[in-house]
């Protein structure tokens, strides 16, 4: 007999998944101003994890559109589904058990999000292998930016090279028109001995900035360049190395 939906609610660990609650909340309220009341309809998201982001940010607004979420971890996809049958939330949001990348091109989306894995290290040989960012911490949002997407929100994290995946972005003809950043002090997983060691290193050639306390992680709204739209890329890269 299967788990019920409590029992798989109950049991569910978070040991399991990354779990962040002050970045899962930053990145909602970064969903709520810059997605979720912008007028898209048709939204997709890499790693949704246990969906709890994205349903906190539907609870609050008056988003009518359909959001595609894209989860490798079955157990994360069985309680996102059951939290979002809870909330009455099955017909705007739809989790994927499958590849990202092969599921991308089926839909017609015109916004994709993400909170993708930032963590930096020669290898992902870490606590949580799923957070391997790559090499610099930038592989997969870069991957994500190079899919040309019309509308993008994404987590930028300080310490993962993120000035040359700001320039790379608008060098794709991107446009930063909207973005929030909050400080956060460095986590578990963050602040692994190997991964330290490795972003340290990032410090010294210029590809990671933080503090002794705090790192800052932005959730940036790219768009593709029009006349009508302010570039913010420079005020971007001013206000997330500051530290």
């Amino acid at each position: 007999m299967s788990p019920s939906r409590s029992e798989l609610l109950k049991s569910y660990s978070p040991q399991d998944l990354f779990s962040c609650p002050e970045e899962s909340q930053f990145y909602s309220q970064c969903l709520e101003k810059m997605v979720f009341n912008g007028g898209y309809d048709r939204v997709i998201e890499f790693g949704a994890g246990d969906g709890s982001p994205i349903i906190s940010s539907l609870l609050k607004t008056r988003f009518s559109g359909v959001i595609h979420g894209y989860e490798l971890n079955a157990t994360a996809c069985e309680v996102a589904r059951n939290r979002i049958d809870d909330c009455q939330l099955a017909g705007q949001y739809k989790i994927h058990n499958q590849c990202f990348f092969a599921g991308y091109s089926e839909i017609a989306a015109n916004c994709l999000i993400a909170n993708p894995p930032y963590i930096p290290a020669p290898d992902n040989r870490i606590y949580l292998p799923a957070l391997h960012g790559g090499i610099d911490g930038a592989t997969l949002t870069n991957r994500l930016l190079a899919l040309g997407c019309e509308t993008a929100m994404l987590m930028i994290s300080a310490y993962s090279n993120p000035v040359a995946t700001i320039q790379r972005a608008v060098d794709q003809g991107y446009s930063v028109t909207n973005f929030m950043i909050t400080p956060l002090q460095f986590g578990y997983y963050s602040s692994e001995p190997k991964v330290r060691d490795w972003i340290t290193q990032l410090r010294q050639q210029n590809k990671a900035f933080y503090s002794a306390n705090i790192y800052f992680l932005a959730g940036v709204l790219f768009q593709r360049k029009s006349s009508s739209l302010t570039d913010l890329s420079s005020e971007l890269i001013k206000v997330i190395t500051v530290l």
